[in-house]
């Protein structure tokens, strides 16, 4: 059975540091998402990609600017 896809939030970074940063960030606070591989559609940065429920998406702009963390891109889109 295929699985369904959903709308998601998609934050890509320059660097594996800085991915690093949002899931160790992420964990202690409870946030949102997980980390993954960019997806093909997109082609970005260091590789690797946090996601998140499109719901989460201001919380997460708002986790972002307040952990300063260095976004490269942020995409929305059916996985």
């Amino acid at each position: 059975m295929a699985r369904i896809k959903q709308n998601k939030v998609v934050y890509t970074f320059s660097s594996t540091v800085w991915a690093l940063k949002m899931e160790q960030c992420c964990r202690e606070k409870m946030a949102a998402g997980r980390l993954i591989p960019i997806p093909k559609d997109i082609s970005a940065g260091c590789g690797m990609a946090w996601t998140a429920g499109i719901e989460e998406k201001a919380a997460l702009d708002k986790f972002i600017k307040e952990n300063e963390i260095e976004v490269e891109g942020i995409y929305e889109m059916l996985l």
